[in-house]
């Protein structure tokens, strides 16, 4: 699965061929593999803004999903090309909502709108804890919904 990157300040885009393994038995992308590919994108971006999952476990913290929330508008199947985006809605004191899309690319018809709220936590004790200043400052915080937004 041949896939692709870029980022601007506020938007982290990955495009990718569907492989024949994310489909279902109803012939079409699953929905743990949407989740799967949200998680994926969401750890490139951090580390593509110089958080990587390394330095997150020297730090001794890490984020946790709390909730997920999609939303499933057009199915996508396999050999399609897709582009998944991403970008951070908002920051809280120990929270953050990330938001993302998923695009049929030769149309760019919107396939699935999601959230997650991801929660800052110590290793250790598996509470929540204050995000730090430098980790705050390397996202671009945008509110809006959808990226042409912007």
């Amino acid at each position: 699965m041949a896939a692709s990157t870029s980022h601007t300040p506020h938007l982290f885009t990955k495009t990718l061929a569907i492989p024949g393994e994310a489909i279902d038995e109803l012939g079409h992308v699953s929905n743990l593999k949407y989740i799967a590919w949200m998680q994926e994108i969401a750890i490139q971006h951090s580390a593509a803004l110089g958080w990587p999952v390394e330095r997150y476990l020297q730090g001794g913290a890490v984020w946790v999903v709390r909730s997920h929330f999609v939303t499933y508008l057009r199915p996508a199947f396999e050999a399609e090309t897709i582009t998944l985006q991403t970008w951070v809605a908002e920051i809280k004191q120990r929270s953050s909502l990330r938001k993302y899309l998923v695009l049929r690319t030769n149309d760019q018809s919107v396939l699935v709108e999601a959230e997650t709220n991801w929660v800052y936590v110590d290793r250790k004790s598996g509470r929540p804890i204050r995000i730090p200043e430098d980790l705050r400052g390397a996202f671009h915080i945008h509110p809006n919904s959808k990226p042409e937004e912007r």
